[in-house]
């Protein structure tokens, strides 16, 4: 074989093994030797805003946009005291101030208009910081002008918890839409190193 003929020949092995190269990192086989799409590992983690938005997405679907209407965002609490419980510091417990705060910034994205009813009459400054949100009633103005509640509950599960949102007529108390949304603990911590049961933390070996 003439030096031309192994030049050739190299030129056409090292093109093949190109586009091999390129197929093998697109495409993945299954167990039946079929290639398949390649799909991305996306971590769970930090991801409460995405399930957020999945959930407004479907309390908002059917609710129609008018700017004469104001809602106010109350917290999602445990389904079975209907109340934050201080006791209780793990993630699902934190998931229900999340959730009231998310749904401000949801409900604002879709045009609607929210009344933050912890806003002060004043700023209220101290040595180190200054603000205008507080729990203290007597520092707040009195709520009104408010047609619609956002609210929740939140219902622990051992591998999250179910979330049921809906929007609420003050004075008729009918409830005008409604949602429902699985939240995974992973959100929070990873899954083989924390889970929540019955209200209390368990750490596993990674």
């Amino acid at each position: 074989m003439n030096t031309a003929a192994r030049y050739c020949k190299l030129i056409v092995t090292l093109a093949l093994f190109g586009v091999l190269q390129a197929c093998s990192s697109n495409q993945t086989v299954n167990h039946t030797g079929s290639a398949v799409a390649p799909q991305l590992a996306v971590s769970p983690l930090g991801n409460v805003e995405y399930h957020t938005s999945e959930l407004a997405d479907e309390l908002f679907a059917r609710v129609k946009l008018d700017r004469e209407y104001r809602y106010a965002v109350v917290s999602f609490v445990p389904v079975t005291s209907l109340k934050f419980s201080g006791l209780q510091q793990h993630p699902l417990m934190l998931l229900g101030h999340q959730l009231s705060e998310g749904m401000v910034t949801e409900a604002s994205r879709r045009g609607f208009i929210t009344q933050d009813y912890k806003i002060t009459n004043d700023i209220l400054i101290s040595s180190d910081t200054e603000n205008v949100m507080s729990r203290d009633v007597t520092r707040l103005a009195p709520l009104k002008d408010v047609d619609f509640y956002i609210t929740g509950t939140i219902t622990e599960q051992q591998e999250g918890a179910i979330v049921n949102a809906r929007i609420v007529h003050v004075q008729s108390k009918d409830v005008v839409a409604a949602a429902t949304k699985f939240f995974p603990a992973q959100i929070f911590w990873l899954r083989e190193k924390v889970t929540t049961r019955g209200g209390m933390i368990y750490r596993t070996d990674s």
